[in-house]
């Protein structure tokens, strides 16, 4: 019977924090009608036609793997030109699709975090190899250990794939 209270009081909990909750709103830089109209003319400008062949031949290989378009290098300009305009006047920063602003590296839009990722990664890994080695596979929490390591490696790789590139599927996953 207890149980069964606890359970209800948080569903209930759970439940009016919900309904609480105001509605998500777009970021700043996103509402900014600067940026926008800066996205509009960039994407109908170079992103159509000859300008988008032009685009795509100049293009990098490892910004086409990742998967960068044309309005996605439309989007990342406007960002920054929205924030020279920002700055200029005296404001702060805004976010942009629920991040700051950070200078793309090649194909990297974070790079540091997709730096400290991809090496948190490469350390887990390097662990698991020397626990292997060193520890027989007959004691105990041998398999608990390598099962946890398997889940960390998995996390990393997604943590480093997250920072990299933001796109919808690596936003909503």
């Amino acid at each position: 019977m207890m149980l069964c209270c606890t359970s209800l009081g948080l569903a209930l909990f759970t439940a009016l924090l919900l309904c609480s909750a105001g509605r998500a709103r777009g970021s700043q830089g996103d509402k900014e009608p600067v940026y926008r109209d800066c996205v509009k003319l960039c994407a109908r400008t170079n992103c159509t036609g000859a300008k988008l062949r032009g685009f795509q031949s100049a293009q990098p290989p490892y910004m086409a793997i990742t998967g960068w378009t044309c309005r996605d290098d439309c989007r990342y300009q406007c960002m920054w030109t929205t924030v020279g305009l920002y700055q200029a006047e005296g404001y702060r920063v805004p976010q942009f699709h629920g991040k700051w602003p950070f200078v793309r590296f090649l194909c990297f839009e974070e790079p540091a975090s997709a730096l400290a990722s991809l090496l948190n990664g490469l350390a887990c890994l390097l662990m698991l190899l020397r626990y292997r080695s060193a520890v027989p596979r007959q004691c105990p929490m041998y398999h608990t250990v390598t099962a946890f390591s398997l889940v960390s490696l998995n996390a990393w790789f997604w943590s480093t794939v997250f920072h990299t590139r933001d796109t919808y599927l690596t936003e909503a996953w």
